[in-house]
């Protein structure tokens, strides 16, 4: 296979990304009325005429990803054939943990819960039936299908990179299907949508985490929660992650994932402690056997189109979009380990965390709900971002949880992008997996004005529905290209001869 061609001088992943991204914020700056029609007729389009294929696609994914684990091909090293790991299984293992602990499961820990409770998609809501499918939703939303789709693309960027010596780009998974055209028109086009994915992605949970900072501050203190103040507050996030980005505060960054996660051990054992211990185990119990009940046939239900639009053609939609992303994580910390060993880590681990995280938010929401007659679902009818902190209302030693709440918003916000500055830096770079820091920086303004253009198009009352049709649109050409490597995937690994 060629190897890196043209990996220091071409840029025009970078350049014409960059150019586009940028018309698009200026677009949405100066006719932000336009850009949201636009887009909202896009989202109507999508989801109306193609949302099965977003439910088949993802049911191909999780059928293609285990049939490779425990087939011929699951011995083959994600290196060379002697390549050790280079990580022990203890921080393999922890690393994976800690990419499942994101500004999402932050957000929706609470509020989906409710108000899948209280506006299921079949059946009537308010009910102990209606509880239970919550959950159920919530632990396929969060389970085991976007881990799918982040191996699929973790896979493919750590073989061709780790065995093949390909640069870590997604188009160097198409090299079986397009060899040297990769390099060219066809491999900066496959870059290109990665990048896009990604900045829409990225720029949904950033809206989700800076409007959960926003409305928790009007919760706790009062500020008013307007789509000026949660830009502000994007703004300050940028500044406080592009500097360290380029000031290479690699200690800062590393303080700030520490926070993270002893913050989020934290809250999961007070929650747990406090939240009603027997009700959450019974929970998590009940839930995981509906869970796996039913996974064929939530996979592929469609009997609610209108629900499913804003729920889990969306979730799908998000989770493609992150794909480039955490692939990228996923990949970087596996190197030496066997096909077998990554996709089940990877599929496996970070799923269990987020049912185990969910049954404990969840199962204390309800608890603690009956317990407050109804306080919790009654701040989520008013606003569902505030719904973590009236959970922790209702437990002691508020004063000091609220802020520690918002402390862990802002660790798991600045986390994750420094992290996805970093990788599209990367991917608009030839693969460079140490890009320049004027790069990084760049990438850095620009999520944090991609983001706030969203917020202030979407409005007051809308930031949930631009932030979904935005995370629709620009997954649905990634979701194309995944299909096709997953095909491209096969075609490479039917030419090796597996190990053992």
């Amino acid at each position: 296979m060629s190897k890196g061609k043209d990996s220091t001088t071409n840029r025009s992943v970078m350049y014409i990304s960059s150019v586009i991204i940028v018309l698009f914020v200026i677009f949405g700056m100066f006719l932000p009325k336009e850009m949201g029609k636009v887009a909202n007729d896009t989202f109507a389009f999508l989801t109306t005429d193609f949302g099965w294929l977003y439910l088949l696609s993802v049911a191909f994914f999780v059928v293609f990803i285990f049939g490779i684990a425990f087939s011929r091909f699951g011995n083959i090293k994600l290196g060379k054939d002697d390549d050790k790991p280079e990580f022990s299984n203890f921080q393999w293992f922890s690393m994976l943990f800690g990419g499942g602990m994101g500004i999402g499961l932050v957000f929706w820990s609470v509020a989906e819960p409710m108000m899948h409770y209280l506006t299921p998609p079949m059946g009537k809501g308010a009910t102990p039936e209606s509880m239970r499918t919550a959950m159920r939703i919530v632990f396929f939303h969060w389970g085991i299908h976007p881990w799918v789709i982040f191996a699929i693309a973790g896979l493919a960027l750590a073989y061709f990179q780790f065995r093949k010596d390909l640069p870590f780009l997604i188009s160097s998974a198409f090299y079986p299907l397009l060899g040297d055209r990769i390099y060219g028109p066809i491999g900066k086009a496959i870059d290109i949508l990665a990048v896009f994915a990604t900045v829409f992605g990225v720029a949904t949970s950033l809206g989700l985490g800076s409007s959960q900072i926003a409305t928790g501050m009007q919760y706790i203190w009062g500020i008013q929660a307007t789509p000026t103040t949660i830009s502000i507050v994007i703004a300050v996030m940028t500044v406080l992650f592009t500097l360290a980005t380029i000031s290479g505060l690699h200690k800062a960054m590393q303080f700030a994932a520490n926070i993270k996660v002893w913050l989020s051990i934290g809250f999961m054992v007070f929650i747990f402690l406090f939240g009603g211990m027997v009700l959450i185990l019974n929970n998590f119990t009940d839930t995981l056997g509906a869970y796996l009940q039913n996974f064929v046939q939530q996979t592929l239900w469609m009997g609610n189109i209108d629900w499913l639009k804003g729920w889990t053609v969306f979730y799908w939609a998000w989770w493609i979009a992150w794909a480039p992303f955490v692939g990228q994580f996923v990949a970087r910390v596996s190197k030496g380990r066997t096909i077998r060993q990554f996709i089940l880590a990877v599929t496996l681990l970070p799923s269990g965390f987020s049912m185990i995280w969910l049954s404990i938010y969840g199962g204390a929401a309800f608890n603690l709900d009956k317990l407050a007659n109804g306080a919790i679902q009654a701040a989520v009818k008013t606003e569902y971002t505030t719904a973590f902190f009236a959970l922790l209302k209702q437990l002691p030693l508020y004063s000091i949880t609220a802020p520690l709440a918002i402390l862990l918003i802002i660790a798991s916000f600045i986390g994750a992008a420094n992290s996805a500055t970093y990788v599209l830096a990367m991917l608009t770079s030839n693969g460079d997996m140490d890009p320049g820091k004027n790069l990084r920086s760049f990438w850095g303004i620009i999520q944090g004005a991609f983001t706030i253009i969203l917020i202030l198009v979407g409005g007051g009352t809308a930031v949930l529905s631009i932030l979904q049709t935005v995370s629709i649109v620009a997954a649905f050409p990634f979701m194309l290209i995944m299909i096709a490597m997953c095909f491209s995937i096969y075609k490479a690994l039917a030419q090796e001869k597996p190990l053992g």
